[in-house]
């Protein structure tokens, strides 16, 4: 009943906003300087967002309050493919949607850890398929993609999760190492929503979830390719949204994640100061619970999101001093453990 609420007030006021980008008679236009109808025009809008900020403000405030039960979607029965689930924080977020009744469908590189991620989808009641992919490659990508259509069905939900981390500094990276980076955390976001994302635009449903990283914010040390991977992936993600809303398909939902250093090991060694690392078990409840809630971008933990407009509203040595001397950020990657 919300949700139905909610969707109704919005089109009644975009509605309203669309009729007033229209409202420009000829004779007005034919009376008036055009400077002054734009003028106007531009005045007008104005009014309208202003609106539109406090009705969506308060709907924040009221869905916030509100119990999931009310504003959550379901997701049974739709397939759900987690891509770099054969461990970690992916393996969790498969079991989570596996739980809620979807037919998850698990992608890695790993055959082992993927089929041992499928056995417990399945012993603990669920349905899962698993598929061994290197996503580092766009024709393995696309040819799976395909073998998954066939097989299981059209993808629903889209989890781009997979990634990799040297922790390694510029100069001690190979080559292959960055290139294996930007393979992984980015260029694979593209072959699989090119895959996937067609049938969802067709059917005008679906969700794309990127999982990115604070170091997608904020740049961090031994992280040159991992951090500016993940800020790629932020920016491709919020492309797609623009593309996605302008193009009129707003059934198909984006969620953006960045969340803190999460504890499966990918960060073995780091020692972080003032938050400690997340459980991948809680951040994949997280993230599950704000796809049901269609949120559009989520940072873990949600106090983080208050720290990071500080490197652009404080000088830039200033803001150095918090990171190095209170955050500790660069000391805390110092102890960890280079991979490859």
């Amino acid at each position: 009943m919300a949700t139905t609420h909610r969707h109704a007030s919005v089109a009644a006021l975009e509605a309203l906003a669309a009729f007033a980008r229209s409202a420009q008679p000829a004779r007005l236009i034919a009376v008036l300087p055009r400077p002054v109808v734009e003028v106007l025009s531009a005045a007008a809008d104005v009014v309208l967002v202003a609106l539109l900020a406090v009705y969506y403000v308060l709907e924040a405030a009221v869905f916030e309050l509100l119990p999931r039960r009310f504003t959550s979607k379901s997701v049974d029965g739709q397939v759900v493919l987690v891509t770099g689930a054969a461990g970690g924080l992916g393996r969790h977020l498969a079991a989570r949607f596996a739980r809620l009744g979807a037919t998850v469908v698990v992608w890695d590189i790993n055959q082992e850890g993927v089929t041992e991620t499928v056995r417990r989808v399945v012993s603990a009641g669920g349905l899962a398929f698993g598929y061994s992919v290197d996503l580092a490659d766009k024709q393995a990508v696309y040819r799976t993609a395909a073998l998954v259509k066939r097989e299981v069905g059209a993808v629903d939900i889209l989890v781009n999760n997979a990634g990799v981390a040297f922790g390694r500094t510029l100069m001690q990276l190979t080559d292959q190492q960055i290139e294996t980076t930007y393979n992984v955390n980015i260029l694979s976001h593209y072959w699989t929503t090119k895959a996937f994302l067609p049938e969802m635009m067709r059917s005008n449903r679906g969700h794309v979830v990127t999982v990115s990283s604070v170091t997608g914010l904020m740049g961090c040390y031994r992280c040159t390719d991992y951090s500016a991977s993940k800020f790629a992936t932020v920016g491709f993600h919020e492309s797609l949204f623009t593309e996605l809303k302008v193009l009129g398909y707003d059934g198909v939902h984006t969620t953006l994640v960045c969340p803190y250093f999460i504890d499966t090991g990918m960060f073995a060694g780091v020692k972080p100061r003032l938050l400690p690392m997340l459980e991948p078990g809680q951040a994949a409840d997280d993230i599950v619970d704000a796809v049901l809630t269609n949120q559009v971008t989520v940072t873990l933990p949600g106090s983080v999101r208050y720290l990071l407009p500080l490197k652009s509203l404080f000088p830039s040595k200033l803001s150095w001093a918090l990171m190095y001397r209170l955050m500790q950020g660069p000391q805390a990657m110092m102890g960890m453990k280079p991979k490859g």
